[in-house]
């Protein structure tokens, strides 16, 4: 048996195994990619039971059929190695429990595998973060917090891996509403772990929801440098950026960080096209013509229109369709989704039924009798952040302006400013609709005047 630095005890005695795993943990706690560590942790130990756990898990998490024919694949090895180490240690058949549930959609099941081992072994850094990950996925934040208040009181700064548990506890904070305690915690997740990307995404997140842009901007540039090597991460760190500069009214800077950053390749998981279409999406809300730059966005999503293994993946499809004028696909990815929605084997199931296929529909063809208020109040199930899920939030705003709605408008909006300051957005949307209601009112005949 043998205990590596950052999660618990393995069966494997192969001191490269181990290392090379235990690389591939911290390199996954930072945010940074991992899967080449496991690799060689498997070629210096093909029995290595958490790596192949690890191997699987991380492809379930990429949301995409290919990712899910991968992890299943990854069962089956994970259960050999098990067997060849004589049944396991507690993290490895926590690993394995874990995969088994994630392979097949069920994510709420292999977080709840994790967090049962960490009730035992609440220092094990991998388990954290991988339930963490998990539950931020399945749009639980209230789970993210409760697991971490449990495990925080068996760490201290003089562990490894402080840093890191203090940034997942910073960003449920953030994502449960308690700005300022997650604002704390975040800096001090930093400070003790300086490579903490999760960290620094979390004060990121409060300084946008409590409209801070200029410091918003400033605390992401000065860490640049840093979250270059976070691959697709550093993407989205970059997209956060473009945020703070589309917030400030500097739409040339965002598009310029979208051409060099945050344009995604066409291998990647769903979080590259999310943060590109989420981006391209807000600044045409606004009026901002993005030219060309759909074009490449459209192949992908055309490419992807039928997978429907993450409703929040699927939705962000949807919009690179529309935005692109491919009613016809986009037509086929709502109808997809609408027959995901009819499943009942996994955690997605419910989430399309519930919001994904009646939001895609309301996307493509306007209201037409879909509740927006009960779609908005959806949203959280889809997972993903606040700041992400607000790309539905506000198009559901511009569909009820659109449909002169002036109840509902003003009820999102009411939903919108409990979760962030008023922005530049809420106040285009607020002048928008007092210019359709004088609008409105002019056109009405002179009687009707006296009773707008």
């Amino acid at each position: 048996m043998t205990v590596a630095r950052q999660s618990g005890l393995h069966s494997g005695v192969n001191g490269q195994a181990i290392r090379s795993y235990d690389r591939a943990v911290t390199e996954f706690a930072a945010q940074r990619p991992f899967l080449a560590h496991v690799q060689e942790a498997l070629r210096h130990d093909a029995h290595m039971t958490a790596a192949h756990g690890l191997y699987g898990i991380a492809h379930a998490l990429i949301g995409r059929n290919h990712g899910t024919a991968i992890a299943r694949a990854a069962v089956t090895s994970t259960r050999s190695a098990l067997a060849a180490t004589g049944g396991g240690t507690p993290h490895e058949r926590a690993l394995s429990l874990a995969l088994e549930a994630a392979a097949f959609g069920r994510f709420k099941r292999a977080a709840f595998h994790l967090e049962q081992h960490i009730e035992a072994h609440p220092t094990d850094l991998l388990a954290i973060k991988l339930a963490h990950a998990l539950r931020f996925m399945t749009g639980q934040p209230d789970e993210m917090l409760r697991t971490t208040a449990k495990v925080l009181p068996s760490w201290d700064k003089s562990m490894s891996g402080y840093g890191f548990v203090l940034g997942c506890r910073a960003f449920a904070l953030e994502e449960t509403g308690n700005l300022a305690e997650a604002e704390a915690c975040g800096r001090r997740a930093v400070a003790f772990q300086p490579d903490d990307a999760w960290g620094l995404h979390a004060v990121a997140h409060v300084l946008e929801m409590s409209g801070r842009t200029d410091e918003g901007r400033s605390w992401l540039e000065a860490a640049h440098g840093q979250f270059r090597a976070c691959g697709v991460f550093g993407q989205h760190l970059v997209w956060h950026l473009a945020l703070f500069h589309l917030s400030g009214g500097d739409r040339d800077q965002a598009l310029s960080l979208y051409d060099a950053a945050i344009k995604p390749s066409r291998d990647g998981d769903f979080r590259d096209i999310a943060n590109a279409v989420s981006l391209l999406w807000r600044l045409e809300q606004e009026g901002i013509d993005v030219g060309h730059r759909w074009d490449g966005l459209h192949e992908i999503a055309h490419e992807r229109r039928l997978d429907c293994t993450y409703a929040f993946a699927s939705l962000h499809y949807l919009l690179a369709l529309i935005a692109a004028g491919d009613r016809t696909a986009a037509r086929e990815c709502v109808e997809a989704m609408s027959k995901r929605s009819r499943g009942d084997a996994d955690d997605q199931s419910p989430v399309f039924a519930r919001v994904g296929a009646a939001l895609g529909e309301a996307l493509l063809t306007g209201p037409h009798g879909n509740d927006l208020e009960r779609l908005a109040h959806g949203l959280p199930a889809l997972g993903g952040s606040r700041a992400q899920q607000d790309v539905f939030l506000r198009s559901l705003l511009m569909l009820a302006l659109r449909d002169n709605d002036t109840s509902t408008l003003h009820a999102l909006s009411a939903m919108r400013l409990q979760q962030r300051v008023e922005d530049r957005f809420q106040g285009l949307i607020l002048r928008r609709a007092n210019a359709t209601r004088r609008t409105t009112i002019a056109m009405m005949p002179i009687e009707m005047e006296q009773h707008p």
